[in-house]
């Protein structure tokens, strides 16, 4: 069977280009879960099949039974689609490779920073992670703002306003953050460099605004995920002292515009200016999000 000849190809191959343009974003923030699980070293990927999507009886529908021509450009147009998901999985900024040859025991940062504490950056590594489900989810990344370099912040930001324009919401619930490990740190020339592995469980699903049904992911099944996050900070920085009993620890900066003090912690904008601040340059900000495993429990 060809393609020319049979008109019925044509029409389902518009549909599929279609549905395959309009399929939501199934993620958590970030775009690094998806319908079949990974895992291994090379980040986050599209592996699988399409599941109940129903893509391979399509095919098989459309070349009745001959396989053929047609099928054979189903499959092409399954594995562009795979790629195309793959590129979207992982999310990067100032790309630092988390296997330098020189990363050093976190231990030996306390040689020149005696301040630093490793469970005060795991806390505060979970907690980012929280904030970050939480924002994407609440369509308002820009709270993620002083947290990330600009290229990474960036990359997030097109990838929520994807999701808004398809007219879904990206529900992450029942968030644990299970371990967070300190790999290793370096120094270059411009930046202290921090590797972390960030061990989570979340229930992952997309709904329609519209509607309110659920087009991708489940409301029960949960993902257990693996991330690699890469930290910097301006070479030469030090953690200031731990703050006081009942204090909370936080980068006390001056607005770069107007010169009030703000709490970095609390929000990404100037409360007198509103003018956007930037914290890479005092304290520790997320570089780059790679993923690494996904297995989901049914």
């Amino acid at each position: 069977m060809s393609i020319k000849k049979t008109p019925y190809a044509a029409i389902i191959l518009a549909v599929l280009f279609a549905c395959i343009l309009s399929v939501p974003a199934l993620a958590d923030a970030g775009n690094f879960s998806g319908h079949s699980d990974f895992g291994g070293s090379s980040g986050g990927s599209f592996s699988g099949s399409f599941g109940d999507s129903g893509l391979w009886g399509l095919a098989f529908l459309g070349s009745g039974g001959g396989g053929g021509s047609f099928l054979f450009l189903i499959i092409i147009l399954y594995i562009i689609f795979s790629i195309y998901r793959n590129r979207k999985t992982v999310a990067a900024g100032n790309t630092y490779s988390a296997f330098y040859s020189d990363l050093m025991p976190i231990d030996s940062i306390r040689t020149y920073d005696p301040n630093f504490s490793e469970e005060a950056i795991k806390e505060k590594i979970a907690n980012l992670y929280v904030q970050m489900q939480d924002a994407w989810q609440n369509k308002n990344f820009e709270t993620m703002r002083p947290y990330m370099t600009d290229t990474l912040y960036s990359q997030f930001k097109r990838q929520l306003d994807e999701l808004i324009r398809s007219g879904c919401t990206n529900y992450i619930e029942r968030i644990a953050v299970l371990d967070v490990t300190l790999s290793g740190w370096k120094s270059d020339d411009v930046n202290d460099v921090l590797i972390a592995v960030i061990n989570t469980r979340i229930v992952d699903y997309t709904v329609s605004d519209k509607t309110g049904k659920v087009v991708s992911g489940s409301k029960t099944a949960e993902k257990f995920m693996t991330y690699e996050w890469t930290l910097i900070r301006s070479k030469g920085m030090k953690t200031p002292e731990p703050a006081g009993e009942g204090g909370k620890e936080t980068s006390s900066l001056h607005c770069p515009s107007c010169g009030a003090p703000v709490d970095i912690n609390q929000s990404a904008k100037c409360p007198y200016c509103d003018s956007i601040i930037f914290s890479d340059l005092y304290t520790w900000t997320i570089s780059s999000i790679k993923g690494i495993s996904q297995q989901t429990q049914y």
